[in-house]
């Protein structure tokens, strides 16, 4: 009995450290992009690492797609509208879409952007915290054109992990906005 007692301590006394948890190393491709031009209302130019899928969702109108990130598992939702003395309406509505998010944002920043020589203006809404759509924007001419886009990832919203990849996309995204060319 005496033994039994005397190995029970011993046994007890080693210290077990928890691993802290890791994240996926993430080896993103080299910035590179190509025009697309395969829309009857405007073009830009979107990642080589890209792949533009037409929406196919019930809803979908003519200029809607998806720009897929494949390696990153996220998608840009982009959904075009033509302006009819109605661009109040797509500003209020993208707005609307933007703050449904507070539930889970911890805040939501946004940027204004005003290119007048190449008739773009819009807003970029950079959402913080454990939120399904970390980035949303919307472009318009404001006479003729509106295009609306929103990032969505194909995982839980952990924005711990994926703000590296968050910051990756959110570059490419200014850039499809910075090179967005309407078609009149």
């Amino acid at each position: 009995m005496a033994v039994l007692l005397w190995c029970v301590p011993v046994a007890c006394h080693r210290s077990s450290t928890p691993k802290p948890e890791g994240h996926v190393r993430i080896d993103f491709p080299e910035k590179a992009y190509r025009l697309y031009d395969r829309q009857d209302q405007y073009r830009f130019e979107i990642p080589v690492y890209s792949e533009v899928v037409a929406d196919s969702s019930r809803m979908a109108e003519p200029g809607w797609i998806n720009v897929v990130f494949p390696l990153l598992n996220g998608t840009v939702h982009m959904s075009y509208k033509p302006v009819r003395d109605n661009l109040e309406d797509y500003i209020t509505d993208a707005r609307t879409l933007v703050y449904k998010h507070t539930v889970r944002a911890e805040g939501i920043e946004e940027t204004p952007f005003y290119q007048r020589d190449q008739r773009r203006f819009g807003i970029v809404y950079d959402l913080k915290g454990n939120v399904a759509s970390a980035v949303q924007f919307f472009i318009t001419d404001s006479t003729h054109h509106f295009l609306r886009g929103s990032l969505y990832f194909n995982s839980r919203p952990n924005r711990d992990s994926l703000n590296p990849v968050i910051t990756f996309l959110r570059e490419d995204i200014m850039h499809m906005i910075e090179t967005t060319e309407w078609k009149y």
